[in-house]
């Protein structure tokens, strides 16, 4: 029998500090209309000085191993989707294996932007079909507002901290993970970037000065991109699972802007309540944000088996992944 790839438990956190649209009104030119209009975003968590992404990325992942009933010994892997890391190096994933009491499990980080989490889920599924791993946790966890530039006020409005993890298994019952699309464009790697810090430009007082170090963003040019490799994403992944869009119960897709969250529904021409929606209270928490939402639509009972559910991302690179997850029992 065909190996298979299961979610058999998620977990998420955020920080507990929360910046609402009216702060910002205080720091930048905004409005709290201006905000909402264009992205649907009304309050986003922020961490402090003393959290870091691994903080975030350990919590996430101790609910997601409670809720899947593992013990550290059960876990046999761990990566974690990121752009901002601890530290260049080590790997985040190795800090936050430390911290879970895993025993030497190969640990290690990739950056895949905001697509993370799903790239996350299509190496799981590869590695439990292979049989090289039965049971490994994804992660997403981001601190974007340690790399926001609260001047830019086009950007700043975006962005939000958390993490969102996810057990997954060779053995159901649970999420099967199922047919999937991912790609990549690094030939408009330009509309959405973090300049310096690595070795194109390593940090120097000049690029610290000159702002490098903050995410910048061309923002209508990455919505148009957004848009159809989002669509693109969830079709092909319906297509190689053999779904049909009008069997899809839920959508939940990256949490980037209310308006592209809108465009991927249409195109599987889904009504708004199968379509969950957080970015009002989150922002945009880059790879956590899918895992988040999934997390919170478990634990509200919104995802009961039967249920086909597709995660669909997009982000820096550019990269776009999506998923077709099928809940049966």
């Amino acid at each position: 029998m065909k190996r298979q790839a299961f979610i058999t438990g998620t977990g998420h956190a955020v920080p507990e500090a929360i910046l609402t649209n009216a702060d910002l009104e205080k720091m930048v030119d905004t409005s709290d209309e201006w905000i909402t209009t264009r992205t649907g975003i009304k309050t986003r968590h922020i961490t402090d000085s003393n959290t870091a992404t691994s903080d975030l990325a350990t919590t996430a992942a101790a609910r997601a191993m409670e809720a899947a009933g593992w013990k550290p010994e059960d876990v046999q892997a761990l990566f974690i989707a990121t752009v901002t890391p601890d530290h260049a190096f080590p790997a985040t994933a190795c800090l936050v294996a430390d911290r879970l009491g895993l025993s030497r499990v190969p640990a290690w980080d990739f950056a895949a932007g905001c697509s993370g989490f799903v790239y996350g889920l299509i190496q799981a599924r590869a590695f439990v079909e292979s049989g090289i791993f039965d049971r490994i946790l994804v992660i997403g966890a981001e601190c974007l507002t340690k790399i926001t530039n609260w001047k830019d006020r086009a950007s700043c409005v975006l962005f939000g901290d958390g993490a969102g993890a996810a057990a997954i298994s060779s053995q159901g019952p649970g999420g099967l993970l199922g047919g999937y699309h991912w790609g990549s464009d690094g030939a408009i790697s330009d509309l959405l970037v973090q300049a310096a810090g690595g070795s194109r430009n390593p940090a120097t007082h000049e690029t610290v000065e000159a702002g490098m170090h903050y995410i910048a963003m061309n923002g209508s040019e990455t919505f148009k991109h957004a848009v159809r490799a989002m669509r693109e994403s969830c079709l092909l992944a319906l297509e190689m699972d053999g779904t049909d869009k009008s069997d899809v119960d839920l959508l939940i897709s990256h949490q980037a802007n209310y308006r592209i969250i809108d465009a991927t529904a249409r195109a599987l021409e889904l009504p708004p309540e199968k379509v969950y929606v957080n970015i009002d209270r989150y922002g945009n928490t880059s790879s956590a944000s899918i895992p988040i939402a999934l997390d919170e639509a478990m634990r509200r009972g919104i995802i009961t088996p039967p249920k086909t559910v597709v995660l669909a991302a997009f982000g820096a690179g550019l990269t776009w992944a999506g998923i077709i997850v099928k809940w049966n029992g």
